[in-house]
């Protein structure tokens, strides 16, 4: 068997048809595959409108992002008997000396609820800074936060961690849902 004949076999059995086809089917299956695309394209879009995971937020027009997490995070705070709710992500102590903000986008489950959030970061040499955001909303909102911003941090060459903390004294409930999505730092 030669390349000729074993392209003959595969084209057969994948594409159900001769490698030899004239000019129209090759069109026709590169129209079929651009549909495919677009109708995958749509089906999803509409997925995330349907699942209300379409927002608006700033697009990212840096060159350089790393993704912390670009999944939905699921924050549950139940304070019986703890008093706070911490959800973190290990950097490893990374070198974020190149970028200079932490975008997330935020939400809450309860409209009726009060919550606010705490963001702290934590480097190697324990040095901690945090900043508050409060009231947040039920309804998806995105959040650039200012690495100076972070005053007690001096060194973020050897970063250890980025929590986002619900503490029970910045609730009105004692019990609630905080989602965050595509946390992620740049430039």
């Amino acid at each position: 068997m030669d390349k000729k004949d074993i392209y003959e076999h595969l084209a057969k059995i994948y594409l159900d048809t001769p490698s030899v086809k004239k000019k129209k089917s090759k069109t026709q299956a590169k129209d079929h595959k651009n549909f495919i695309i677009i109708a995958v394209s749509i089906a999803l879009g509409l997925t995330a409108l349907v699942s209300g995971r379409l927002y608006l937020h700033k697009p990212l027009q840096q060159s350089i992002a790393l993704v912390l997490s670009p999944n939905l995070v699921k924050m549950n705070y139940h304070f019986d008997p703890s008093q706070k709710e911490i959800f973190s992500f290990n950097l490893n102590k990374s070198n974020l000396y190149r970028f200079n903000t932490l975008g997330f986008s935020l939400k809450k489950s309860n409209s009726d609820d009060i919550v606010s959030l705490r963001v702290e970061f934590t480097n190697a040499f324990n040095e901690k800074s945090e900043i508050y955001l409060k009231d947040i909303s039920d309804k998806w909102k995105y959040y650039e936060l200012k690495f100076s911003e972070f005053k007690a941090i001096s060194d973020w060459s050897q970063m250890s961690d980025v929590s986002f903390i619900v503490e029970e004294w910045n609730t009105k409930e004692n019990k609630g849902l905080v989602y965050i999505d595509n946390v992620r730092m740049f430039k």
